[in-house]
């Protein structure tokens, strides 16, 4: 007999037909979905928000990932690599500002001066903030050893996206090449939770040839491995990108938005205490979208404060929102979007992912 969706919210565990159902529910159903993933919510984490100071400190990308736009091979494109100084100057900003924590995102790259760089760097940060300021690191597949270097170094948090874990999709988004090698994606991940990081991964929804059953297979695969902070947001594509040959045949944007909200709202329900961030490509959709996903089950914002004259150039999909915004307007912003997702900022902490305390226990 086929459950109903209340059925099926009821249960501890879900099947992946069952969570099939979840994504597929529409009107009532949806509502109680997102009834039932606020709850937990305020539950686990209460209706508390974190901010991470987003640095995006480089886009120059040694991959040619066929969906974005920063790719090694798009040449209509003006790269950058912010100075020391620049980088410094805003993780300043974040620490008197009270963030609690800071990202830095770049393109992916690998060699011993970016090693020794961002170790450097992680150093001069800690130091700037009397060992105050969280860091998060989000810049790619890298040796375990320099992961632990970056570790030791002070990051406690890696961030790295794994987009879809069928390995057939997976294979269709990128080229057929060692250097966009599914199982090296994997074995990061790996290496991450071993070194002690808490570790992050998420997918794009909506992808061209991605079903239903890749999105429940995601979600299935995030709470085996048990990750402790998920990233995720809709495919918005690129008009410099292979993949935008398809672009007739994806579903319209405002069904990527639901679907990545009911996929936000299920990963609260499945794994209750992670950390999830209301990515910003779902602004980009809905001028509120942010706050729908904070109200359903999102506790992570990022606030851009790169420096506003590079912003426009870290574009991994077309209609970036906030480009023009200073690190000042940005962060009011974001405190006025909380509040009417009735939720608060919490300033001064690291808001670390209490999936990671148990889990590390």
């Amino acid at each position: 007999m086929e459950l109903n969706i209340k059925d099926i919210l009821e249960k501890d565990e879900f099947s992946k037909s069952n969570i099939i159902s979840l994504l597929e529910s529409e009107s009532e159903d949806r509502t109680l979905l997102f009834k039932k993933s606020a709850e937990i919510k305020e539950k686990y984490i209460g209706n508390k928000v974190w901010f991470r100071g987003l640095i995006e400190f480089s886009n120059i990308c040694g991959k040619d990932c066929l969906y974005c736009g920063i790719r090694k091979g798009n040449k209509n494109l003006n790269r950058y690599n912010l100075s020391d100084d620049e980088i410094l100057a805003a993780a300043k900003f974040a620490y008197t500002n009270r963030y609690g924590s800071i990202a830095l995102q770049s393109g992916e790259l690998e060699s011993q001066f970016i090693t020794d760089r961002i170790e450097n760097l992680l150093h001069k940060i800690k130091e700037l903030s009397n060992g105050e300021l969280g860091v998060t690191l989000s810049v790619g597949e890298q040796k375990p050893t320099t992961y632990k270097k970056w570790y030791d170094a002070g990051a406690h948090r890696y961030l790295l996206r794994v987009e879809s874990t069928n390995q057939s999709l997976y294979q269709k988004i990128h080229p057929n090449d060692s250097n966009h090698d599914f199982n090296k994606r994997l074995a990061c991940l790996k290496s991450l939770q071993d070194i002690g990081y808490q570790t992050g991964t998420g997918v794009m929804i909506g992808l061209p040839f991605q079903t239903m059953d890749d999105l429940a297979g995601d979600l299935l695969f995030m709470k085996e491995f048990n990750i402790d902070m998920c990233g995720m947001g809709p495919y918005i594509e690129h008009a410099d990108t292979p993949l935008i040959e398809h672009a007739g045949n994806l579903m319209p944007l405002k069904d990527r938005f639901d679907l990545t909200l009911k996929m936000i709202a299920l990963i609260r329900i499945m794994m209750k205490d992670i950390n999830i961030v209301a990515a910003t490509a779902l602004q980009a959709i809905d001028p509120i979208g942010r706050e729908k996903a904070v109200k359903i089950g999102a506790n992570i914002l990022m606030p851009n404060i790169t420096p506003g004259k590079y912003r426009d150039s870290y574009k991994l999909y077309d209609n970036k929102p906030c480009t023009d915004d200073s690190a000042e307007d940005c962060q009011s912003c974001l405190e006025a979007r909380v509040s009417l997702a009735d939720a608060e900022v919490v300033y001064g902490e690291w808001g670390d992912s209490k999936h990671y305390e148990g889990r590390r226990q």
